[in-house]
């Protein structure tokens, strides 16, 4: 239980953080650049579009609360949305040009709040979507 209770700690703690960081220096929240981050990503493809329903799976929130921040990302202009060529039940989310820019402006910062809050370096090699 010791350790459990450590690791909810040790995770409220990165996410005020994170929010408190990046909402100061960004304009972003932590879900909001965990959005932009898996759009950047491109879910390994390296692209900038996701179906929403894709993107779902990627993070950790509930659908309602991950239309919320699409709709906070786009009315920033660094989302957009559009129905999907394919399946016009499906939404089709598109990373922005200024939507990169404040995501490469935040990444740096991101994992500075994480090295000093897990304790570990956040390098190349460990970069993953994971962190």
């Amino acid at each position: 239980m010791a350790q459990w209770r450590d690791l909810l700690a040790r995770h409220a703690a990165t996410s005020c953080m994170l929010d408190r960081e990046l909402g100061d220096k960004c304009g972003l929240g932590m879900s909001e650049f965990e959005v932009l981050e898996r759009l950047v990503e491109g879910c390994g493809g390296g692209g900038q579009a996701l179906r929403a329903q894709d993107l779902a799976h990627t993070v950790h929130l509930s659908q309602s609360a991950l239309s919320r921040v699409i709709a906070r990302l786009e009315k920033g202009g660094l989302v957009t949305r559009a129905m999907c060529e394919s399946d016009r039940r499906g939404i089709v989310i598109t990373l922005t040009e200024a939507g990169r820019e404040r995501y490469e402006q935040a990444r740096p910062l991101h994992r500075e709040v994480l090295e000093l809050t897990l304790g570990a370096p956040i390098g190349p090699l460990d970069d993953s979507s994971s962190n």
